[in-house]
């Protein structure tokens, strides 16, 4: 099953999965975006056309639920892709040696990201010695 094709058919373009355990249940969670943003029309669009297709060729061996929604404001950056599409947005990272890095997404070159830290500062990290990374909003009153 090729699921980047079906959320294509969908209007809309396959952004992260994953599978959780949530209050004792699963839950595979398909993540979708689509330039001007994501509502609950593609999301259900897309539930349609997988639904069925999961009910004959099912991805996992146990009981799930299956949950459709964009990344959101605040979301994972899990590859290189993530953190071109993220270009101009605020990012919050942990590299392996645990240094604690906040910074603008200035730009991707290779596996390079550059950044631009609270000083003004731009520095560069190797996309292999991050360990985690989110986008977050900085929220003003």
């Amino acid at each position: 099953m090729n699921l980047e094709a079906l959320c294509k058919e969908a209007g809309v373009k396959l952004y992260d999965t994953e599978l959780t355990k949530e209050n004792g249940k699963k839950i595979y969670r398909i993540f979708i975006y689509k330039d001007g943003g994501v509502n609950l029309d593609d999301c259900a669009r897309l539930s349609e056309i997988l639904s069925p297709i999961f009910d004959v060729e099912d991805p996992f061996d146990e009981e799930y639920f299956l949950e459709i929604s964009s990344p959101g404001l605040e979301r994972k950056l899990h590859t290189l892709d993530h953190f071109s599409k993220s270009i101009g947005e605020k990012v919050k990272i942990s590299t392996k040696d645990n240094e604690k890095i906040q910074g603008e997404i200035l730009a991707v070159k290779d596996s390079c990201i550059f950044l631009r830290t609270g000083q003004a500062q731009t520095i560069s990290l190797e996309f292999h010695n991050i360990k985690k990374a989110k986008t977050f909003v900085e929220w003003k009153n």
